[in-house]
This record gives structure tokens, sequence and C-alpha cells, in this order.
């Protein structure tokens, strides 16, 4: 599994670009920096390399965030920030 964020800083939304075999499944966990979970997807990959936008994160509180993907065994976790 390969996964890219278009920014590690984002206000309101959240871009990925996943690229999984086709017919994936990719589970993520979005924590706070207390290590809270703060959101949780679930998205089955239809391409082998498909854009998600993770929406309406304007509710959290500013600060800092791990994003873990995980698809079967394969997991990554990537920093993100959230700003004004």
């Amino acid at each position: 599994m390969l996964a890219k964020i278009k920014s590690s800083v984002f206000i309101d939304a959240l871009k990925l670009e996943l690229q999984v075999p086709t017919g994936c499944c990719v589970r993520g966990v979005l924590r706070d920096d207390a290590g809270m979970v703060c959101r949780t997807i679930k998205k089955e990959v239809k391409k082998d390399k498909e854009e998600f936008t993770l929406n309406d994160l304007n509710d959290l509180p500013y600060g800092r965030y791990t994003l873990e993907l995980s698809e079967g065994s394969d997991e990554m976790r990537m920093q993100l920030v959230k700003r004004v």
C-alpha cells in the first residue's frame, strides 16, 4: 500500500492518494496528540490509484494528529497538523 497526502497541514479536509490493489479495503484512524480517536474511515479502492478526501474536519481542535492507515497486514502512519 502506498498513500500520499497532498499536504500534511489541513484545515477542514484531508486529501489522500491511495495506491493499493483494486478491490482492497483501506481502513484509517485519525488520532489527536493524546491518542484519542477523532475519525475512522473505511474505503474500498476501485482503481489501482484513487484519490480520496476526508471531509468535515473543521470541528476538530487545532493541533497535531496522526493518521494510521492499514490494508491487510500493511500499515502506515502519517503525522499531520491542523491549522487555522
